[in-house]
Parts: C-alpha cells; structure tokens; sequence
C-alpha cells in the first residue's frame, strides 16, 4: 500500500486521516496543500476515481466568491479553477495508487488493507 493524505495541519478530519493509519501501523505520506498541493496527475486521478470535480468541491470553503464563480463556469473551465485553487477541494483526500477518496472516510480505508 503506497497512502498519500493531501491536507491541512488545521483540518480536523485530515489529522483523524493520520491517527487512523497511524493506529493500524500503516506507512503514509502526508502532504500539506498550503505548502505543495497536487501534481497535474494527482489530481486527476483523484477527480477520476470519486465521480468528477463537483464531488471534490468543498461547499463550505471559505472563498464564497470563488465558489459562487465555480458554480456558473462550464466543466474543462471549473476544473481549471479548482486544479488553480485547491483550497476549494474537500480534505483530506487520500489516495492508494489508482483509488482515492475524499473526507473522512474509515470504511473504505478499511477495505484497502
């Protein structure tokens, strides 16, 4: 298992992300999205494997601006948004190779060991 988490030291459920793989002795990578955020090919895969961009959009980011803007642009448009400003997408947004989820989500990270 190769586990990246992608989010904030202030977000609450990415650290919860943390103490769950830390309880069950499991190797991750953490990466801080102010800092780094995600590659062009993350972030694909990661659209692609929870159902498109609009599953990846935090409704409660505090950017309203952008996210009322987000709402009325066409799909190649809003992800170019999304992908430009990635403190709009859900965290934590973990990843084991091909699959990822985003949000807390220990049932599923269950089904990958």
């Amino acid at each position: 298992m190769n586990i990246q988490i992608f989010g904030t030291k202030k977000c609450q459920d990415t650290r919860k992300a943390e103490r769950f793989f830390k309880e069950r002795r499991i190797k991750y990578q953490l990466i801080d999205m102010k800092e780094k955020g995600m590659s062009r090919g993350e972030f694909n895969s990661v659209k692609q494997s929870v159902g498109g961009i609009d599953s990846m959009v935090d409704e409660n980011a505090k950017n309203k601006d952008l996210l009322a803007l987000i709402k009325y642009l066409s799909d190649g448009d809003k992800e170019e948004k999304v992908f430009e400003n990635q403190s709009l997408i859900k965290t934590p947004v973990v990843r084991n190779g091909k699959k990822a989820t985003i949000g807390y989500c220990p049932d599923v990270w269950k089904s990958w060991e």
